[in-house]
C-alpha cells in the first residue's frame, strides 16, 4: 500500500471538482465519499441535495474564519492512498477505516481531536483513495505536520499487516516518481507499452551507461531519438537538459519535455557529470600503447569477458570494502552494465536482462553518495560493451554471455546484502528482482555452450573424469560429492581438461575459484566453477570438440599432469 502526498493548493474546489470529476480519460467510476472528518458530511455523488461547493464551503470554513492576512496561501492537502496490483478490492468501510488511520498518523486530524482539521476520502476506482484536508485547525491553529510522509508510511505498513496485504518495502526518499494516472491512461491512447516518463528514463540511463563526457552523453539521446534541449549558462557552460518523446505531445501540438531530475534523481545534469570525473577511456597500457578496443567479429564476447572480470573485482570490493562511497559506486555501475546488456543482448535473453537493468535501477540509488573514481573498471566495461555491439546468442558470443551473467547474478546479490546492512529495504529488494531475471536469463544464455562443454566432458578418456574426481575431492572436500553428483560435473571435467593442457594447476585453481566467494546460493555448483575456472585460467568461454588427429596425440598423461611451475593464478585479463 502506497501513500502519496501532493504538492500543496491553494483552490479547495478544483481539487473537488477533479476527485467528482470523469478523469482524464473517463477514468474516475462512481467517485464517492467513504469517511470524513464527520460522519454527516454530504456527499455530492449520493445526496441529490447536495453539491461539490457545498462540501467546498464545509471544509474551508476554518479558513474563511480567518482575518484574510492569516489565511495560508497553500492550504489544500491532499494525500492518495493506493493497494498493489495484487491486492484484493477493498470495501467502503475497509477503504474508511484506511482514511482515518492515515489523517491520525499524519497529524490532519489526530484520535481524540474534537478540533482536528477537516478532511474528506473519496473513492473513484477499486485500488485507491484520495483524501483532501484543510490546513487549519477548527480552533484556527495550523497542524503539527512534521514528516507527515514518513508517518503515513508507517501507517501503511501496519495497515497491510492488519489487512493481510502486499508487505511493501519503505523507501527513504531516492526512489524516481512514479507515473501518474493520467500519464498511464495517455499511453494507452497513444499505443505505448509504458508512459512517456518510464520509456524516457531507461532510454537516458542507457546513454549514461559507460559514456565518457557530457557531450557524448548528449549526442547518444539525439541518436536514440529523443529531443533535447539544453540550457546554457552566460559563461558558456551547460546548466541542464530536458528530453521529449518524439510523439508525445500537449493539447497544444507541443512535445512534452521533462527535465533529468524530473526522470529520477541521479539524472539530473550535475548528477550525471559526477560519473565522468575519471575518463571512463581504457588505461594506457606499460609501453604508452593504447590498448586495441574490440573490434568485429570477436568484439561482443571480448566485451563480455572483459566485463566478467570488471564484475568479479567489484563483487570482491563489495564483499571486502568498508567504504561505503566505493560501494556505493560499485552498485550504480552496475546498473550501467545492465543496461548495456539489456541494450546489446540477443533476442532470446533481451527480455529477461531488460527487466533486470529495470528492477535493479531502483537498487542503483540511495543516500550514500557514489564516489565514481573507485568504479571506472565496471564503467569503461559498460562502454565497451556498447562499442562491441549486439550479440547473436551463438558459440562464443553466447557463452561469454552465461559467463557475465553467471557473475552479474552474484554481484546483484552482493548489492542486495550491502542494501539490507543498511536498512535499504526497497533497494535490496530491487536488487534481489533483478537477480531472479538474471537468473533466467543465464539459463537461456547457458543451454548451448554447456551442452556443448558437457558433451566433451563425456568424451574424454575415463581415466581423466576419475583423475579429476581426486583433484574435486582434494580442493573442495566439502561440496566434492555434491558438484560430482551434478549433471554439470561433465562440463567441469572438460573444463578441467582445458585447464590442465593450458598449463594450469588445476587443484590449485578449484580452491582459488570456491575461495574467492561461496558457492552456498549457487543453483549448480559445477556450472559456477566452470565459468570461474574458464574466466581465471583464461580459457576460450565456448569450446567446440577439439579435431580427432589432435585429441588422437593428447595422451591421458599429459591431460592429467600439470606442469612442475604451474601458476595458480589466470594471468592479467586481457582489456
Amino acid at each position: 500500500m502506497i501513500p502519496s502526498i501532493h504538492k500543496r493548493g491553494s483552490e479547495t474546489i478544483g481539487l473537488i471538482h477533479y476527485l467528482y470529476g470523469p478523469g482524464t480519460d473517463e477514468e474516475h467510476i462512481d467517485p464517492h465519499l467513504v469517511a470524513a472528518f464527520d460522519p454527516l458530511t454530504p456527499d455530492p455523488s449520493r445526496d441529490p441535495k447536495a453539491t461539490q461547493e457545498q462540501l467546498q464551503r464545509l471544509l474551508d470554513q476554518p479558513i474563511n474564519a480567518l482575518p484574510a492576512h492569516r489565511r495560508p496561501k497553500k492550504h489544500v492537502w491532499h494525500l492518495s492512498v493506493r493497494a498493489a496490483p495484487d491486492d484484493p478490492i477493498l470495501s467502503d468501510e475497509q477503504w474508511g477505516d484506511i482514511a482515518r488511520r492515515t489523517v491520525a498518523a499524519t497529524g490532519i486530524a489526530p484520535d481524540g481531536d474534537d478540533s482536528a482539521c477537516r478532511w474528506a476520502a473519496v473513492r473513484h476506482a477499486d485500488d485507491h483513495i484520495h483524501i483532501i484536508a484543510t490546513l487549519v485547525r477548527d480552533d484556527g491553529r495550523r497542524p503539527r505536520l512534521h514528516n507527515e510522509a514518513r508517518r503515513a508510511q508507517s501507517e501503511c505498513r501496519r495497515i497491510e499487516a492488519d489487512y493481510n496485504l502486499r508487505r511493501v518495502a519503505s523507501g527513504d526518499g531516492t526512489a524516481a516518481k512514479r507515473t501518474t494516472s493520467a500519464e498511464r491512461h495517455k499511453a494507452n491512447r497513444q499505443g505505448r507499452d509504458r508512459a512517456a516518463r518510464e520509456e524516457l528514463r531507461e532510454t537516458v540511463r542507457r546513454a549514461v551507461a559507460g559514456a565518457a563526457s557530457t557531450n557524448e552523453f548528449l549526442d547518444r539521446l539525439k541518436d536514440a531519438g529523443l529531443l533535447v534541449r539544453t540550457k546554457v549558462l552566460p559563461s558558456g557552460d551547460l546548466k541542464g537538459y530536458t528530453v521529449a518523446l518524439p510523439g508525445d505531445r500537449n493539447k497544444d501540438g507541443e512535445p512534452v519535455f521533462f527535465s533529468g531530475s524530473k526522470l529520477a534523481p541521479d539524472l539530473s545534469l550535475p548528477r550525471i557529470q559526477e560519473r565522468f570525473t575519471t575518463d571512463s577511456a581504457a588505461p594506457d597500457t606499460t609501453d604508452g600503447e593504447q590498448p586495441q578496443r574490440p573490434t568485429a567479429p570477436s568484439a561482443p564476447a571480448t566485451a563480455r569477458r572483459t566485463t566478467t572480470h570488471a564484475a568479479w573485482a567489484a563483487l570482491l570490493v563489495l564483499d571486502h570494502s568498508g567504504d561505503e562511497g566505493t560501494a556505493a559506486a560499485q552498485i550504480a555501475a552496475t546498473g550501467e552494465v545492465l543496461d548495456t546488456l539489456a541494450k546489446t543482448s540477443a533476442l532470446h535473453t533481451r527480455n529477461e536482462l531488460r527487466q533486470a537493468a529495470w528492477e535493479f535501477e531502483r537498487a542503483s540509488r540511495s543516500h550514500t553518495r557514489a564516489e565514481f573514481r573507485h568504479a571506472q573498471g565496471l564503467r569503461r566495461a559498460a562502454r565497451d560493451l556498447v562499442h562491441g555491439g549486439p550479440t547473436f546468442g551463438r558459440g562464443e558470443d553466447g557463452a561469454a554471455t552465461a559467463m557475465v551473467l553467471d557473475t552479474l547474478i552474484f554481484l546483484t546479490l552482493s548489492a542486495a546484502h550491502w542494501h539490507a546492512q543498511r536498512q535499504h529495504a526497497q533497494q535490496a529488494e530491487a536488487a534481489r528482482r533483478a537477480a531472479a531475471h538474471l537468473r533466467s536469463a543465464y539459463q537461456q544464455a547457458a543451454v548451448e555452450p554447456l551442452a556443448v562443454l558437457r558433451e566433451r566432458g563425456r568424451r574424454i578418456a575415463p581415466s581423466l573424469p576419475r583423475h579429476h574426481a581426486t583433484t574435486v575431492r582434494a580442493a573442495l572436500p566439502e561440496v566434492a560429492e555434491t558438484v560430482l553428483a551434478e549433471p554439470g560435473w561433465d562440463a567441469l571435467a572438460a573444463t578441467l581438461t582445458d585447464a590442465t593442457q593450458a598449463g594450469h594447476n588445476p587443484q590449485a585453481l578449484l580452491a582459488e575459484a570456491a575461495a574467492g566467494r561461496e558457492l552456498d546460493t549457487a543453483d549448480s555448483i559445477s556450472d559456477v566453477l566452470v565459468w570461474r575456472l574458464r574466466r581465471m585460467a583464461d580459457l576460450p568461454a565456448y569450446a567446440p570438440a577439439p579435431d580427432s588427429t589432435r585429441a588422437g596425440r593428447l595422451t591421458n598423461r599429459q591431460a592429467m599432469t600439470p606442469p612442475l611451475a604451474a601458476p595458480s593464478r589466470s594471468r592479467t585479463p586481457r582489456r
